[in-house]
């Protein structure tokens, strides 16, 4: 039984996340699914390298499928796009999986992008994929509050009250804020992330750049381990799940 290694893009909004909900809730693991059987009659349940929130976007989300039949991994691609055609998902990439390669547990890093368009003007083209903050961005201040968070850490205020993690201890391997034209673009990269918790680092970082918290502060948060520490949360519709590494 050969397994297909399928790189996905897809936009969150018309989805409730990634993982398939039930009767009525449309998700994204659902609408695959979906476009399988219609391509092969096959019902199966995908793995996935994470789990989006209803809202996040992915431009590198990558899941697997077991398939019966040995397809060539191209058929595979366009099949499924021709069944999801109606569907805000699209096959970016499918290959044949080596081995006892697995989407989540094979993965090795996982890389999130946040963007945020920072001008007085809200977006038109891009609403529901950018979080709109009109106040002015330090972002020097803001990719200097983020290294405190790079590390071995404690990450409770950052985690969200559901998440289900055995451990709040994770290791941020990256962090960093820039200015892109009109938007200020977050990135994190770990092995691993708590619920919510690029969202609740984006939103602390937001505080720092508007000039209302210092890094000083995200430091008190950090060691706090309480989540009512943690600043605002940023929303989903500014959040992509960029890259998984293996």
């Amino acid at each position: 039984m050969p397994r297909y290694r399928l790189t996905l893009e897809y936009d969150g909004g018309p989805y409730h996340g990634y993982q398939a909900q039930g009767p009525g809730l449309p998700s994204v693991q659902g609408a695959l699914e979906t476009a399988i059987f219609n391509f092969c009659g096959e019902r199966i349940r995908l793995q996935a390298a994470g789990r989006t929130d209803t809202g996040v976007h992915a431009t590198g989300q990558v899941v697997h499928a077991d398939l019966e039949k040995d397809w060539p991994a191209r058929t595979v691609r366009n099949a499924l796009n021709a069944h999801l055609v109606h569907e805000a998902v699209s096959v970016l990439d499918a290959q044949v999986a080596e081995g006892d390669w697995h989407a989540r547990f094979s993965a090795t890093e996982r890389r999130y992008l946040y963007r945020i368009l920072n001008r007085p003007a809200p977006p038109a083209l891009e609403r529901g994929k950018v979080w709109h903050v009109r106040k002015p961005l330090d972002v020097e201040a803001m990719h200097a509050a983020a290294q405190v968070l790079v590390g071995h850490h404690d990450f409770t205020t950052f985690r969200d009250l559901q998440c289900q993690a055995k451990s709040p201890m994770k290791t941020l391997d990256h962090a960093a804020v820039a200015r892109v034209g009109e938007e200020v673009h977050l990135t994190f990269a770990s092995r691993s992330f708590l619920h919510r918790q690029v969202r609740s680092m984006t939103g602390t970082l937001a505080e720092v750049g508007t000039g209302r918290w210092t890094r000083a502060d995200v430091k008190a948060a950090l060691d706090a381990r309480d989540r009512t520490a943690c600043g605002p949360v940023a929303p989903a519709h500014g959040l992509y799940l960029t890259d998984v590494g293996y």
